[in-house]
């Protein structure tokens, strides 16, 4: 039963899958239908976290909008999602980054990872 299951998942993940992690500010390209009509919309923020395996993976990533958080949680394998690009890499120690949402400003922000 269990092969079978993974054989199925497999099937729906995508071939090339972005390598970003918790911290990292990305830009995601998400397909938004209106009507009859399909656009792209960006929405670009801080990774906050990253959680489920093989197809069912989804991350959530959090910005700050006329300064109201907003945070949004996708399928990585989803066909809605366009493409997802690293803008920056961060500087984090922690597997989910929760306490971003009581912060507002300068303290929400990330330290960069310099290599």
């Amino acid at each position: 039963m269990n092969e079978i299951i993974r054989k199925i998942e497999a099937e729906q993940c995508k071939e090339t899958v972005p390598v970003f992690r918790v911290g990292d500010t990305v830009r995601v390209s998400a397909k938004v239908k209106e009507g009859n009509r399909e656009r792209i919309q960006v929405f670009e923020g801080t990774v906050l976290k990253i959680q489920g395996g093989s197809n069912r993976k989804t991350f959530t990533v959090r910005k700050s909008s006329n300064g109201i958080g907003v945070e949004k949680t996708w399928p990585l394998h989803s066909p809605n999602v366009e493409k997802v690009e690293v803008v920056r890499h961060g500087k984090v120690r922690r597997a989910k980054l929760t306490y971003l949402r009581s912060r507002i400003g300068k303290k929400a922000k990330v330290k960069e990872l310099v290599k």
